[in-house]
């Protein structure tokens, strides 16, 4: 690669923004969720006469989540509904371990504990009462790619 192309890594020159969209068994419940665990705030919803959301957006500090409910009928279904999701929502934090206890007791499922972590963060994972898993966590320490790279090679080294 030369030139521009360089300063451009695997960055499309179209791509300007990246949104996570979550598809839910229940919108509204979810945006009352994230709003009381995560403290986002709605921005809008556009819900369909009979309730359903078609759309919703959150304001996570200035990061935008979107959310729907299901629509089966076009195949764009939740996590409980297709038995699980593949997909991990990182939500970095000042107090990971706060925020995981406040989502367990909002009703999450704890997945993985908070720990501290060899890149540099104290983390831990929860499933939400709709299906989707986040990743909490805070820095506790600033850690080169070289570094992290270091540490990771003899975690994976120790547990084979």
């Amino acid at each position: 690669m030369e030139g521009d192309e360089l300063t451009l890594g695997c960055m499309p020159n179209n791509v300007h923004e990246l949104f996570a969209y979550l598809i839910v068994s229940d919108a509204a419940a979810a945006i009352r969720y994230y709003c009381e665990v995560f403290g986002a705030k709605e921005r809008f919803r556009l819900s369909e006469p009979s309730g359903r959301v078609g759309h919703a957006e959150l304001d996570f500090g200035g990061v935008v989540l979107m959310l729907a409910d299901e629509f089966p009928e076009y195949g764009i279904c939740s996590p409980k509904t297709v038995g699980g999701s593949s997909v991990t929502i990182h939500l970095h934090v000042d107090n990971a371990d706060e925020m995981i206890a406040r989502a367990v007791k909002a009703g999450a499922t704890l997945q993985n504990p908070i720990a501290d972590h060899f890149y540099g963060e104290r983390s831990g994972a929860v499933i939400d009462p709709f299906g989707h898993r986040w990743g909490i966590g805070h820095s506790i320490e600033q850690v080169t790619p070289e570094e992290m790279q270091r540490r990771y090679t003899a975690m994976m080294q120790q547990g084979s």
